[in-house]
């Protein structure tokens, strides 16, 4: 259970060393979000200070690269990309990014169209640097692009790499359909009922993580994303109880 990381976002009221501190006691993977108190911008070095291995979820605040604005998509891409730079710098693995969204149901093709020319930018980044980047599915909300695997054809097309968000499947009622590509390289593990995107711990909800477990490609990077330390302490338990 070594290999499975816990993500800080159960973190954020502490700081970024508190936080990792915590992890390290745990498990030797940690996924950074980037944003606010672990804004790896402000607090690079402090990653230095532990033996871990890293991925870095990319902020998630004040960031839309389906933005129909030019001038704010391009600033949300070039923020990925000096986030991607960071990345080789500590030595992390994955750098997992949001698809972006649209207000409204007027604008989603022109939204589609400037999520599209993000993806290229971000797979011309992605030839220079050594971090993978990791495009996430998204959960039930309208606004959102990537809720189903029909996506997946846009990542492939440009050797972008999928992040399987189990939760988010799980509302969508497409975890099945997501899993059986197998392309997968990089896990978001919690737990809900179907209905909600409720972050529980790993068993708390009603999906079958035994037959996730299994399911999921080998190699591939798993992260608790959990909404407390003990819920990823409690997931942990309870994916040991299923070997």
């Amino acid at each position: 259970m070594n290999d499975i990381g816990c993500s800080t976002c159960c973190l954020m009221d502490r700081t970024l060393e508190e936080a990792l501190g915590l992890i390290s006691c745990c498990t030797g993977r940690a996924e950074i979000l980037s944003d606010g108190p672990h804004c790896l911008f402000r607090f690079e070095e402090v990653c230095r200070s532990f033996d871990l291995r890293y991925t870095v979820h990319a902020p998630v605040a004040d960031i839309n690269i389906a933005s129909e604005n030019e001038c704010l998509r391009s600033a949300a891409v070039r923020v990925l990309c000096d986030l991607a730079e960071v990345c080789d710098r500590i030595g992390a693995e994955r750098l997992v990014v949001h698809p972006g969204y649209v207000w409204g149901e007027e604008m989603r093709v022109v939204a589609q169209t400037a999520l599209d020319r993000s993806l290229d930018d971000l797979a011309a980044v992605q030839q220079e640097v050594n971090v993978r980047f990791a495009v996430e599915n998204m959960g039930a909300w309208d606004i959102c692009f990537f809720r189903s695997p029909e996506f997946l054809d846009r990542l492939a097309d440009r050797n972008l790499g999928f992040a399987l968000d189990v939760g988010h499947a799980h509302t969508n009622g497409n975890l099945a359909s997501f899993l059986k590509p197998g392309g997968a390289i990089h896990v978001h593990l919690h737990d809900n009922r179907g209905s909600r995107d409720d972050h529980l711990a790993c068993g708390d909800g009603d999906i079958d993580f035994r037959r996730l477990m299994a399911a999921l490609p080998p190699g591939v990077m798993k992260v608790v994303e959990p909404n407390s330390f003990q819920d990823y302490e409690r997931s942990l338990d309870h994916l040991r109880g299923l070997l």
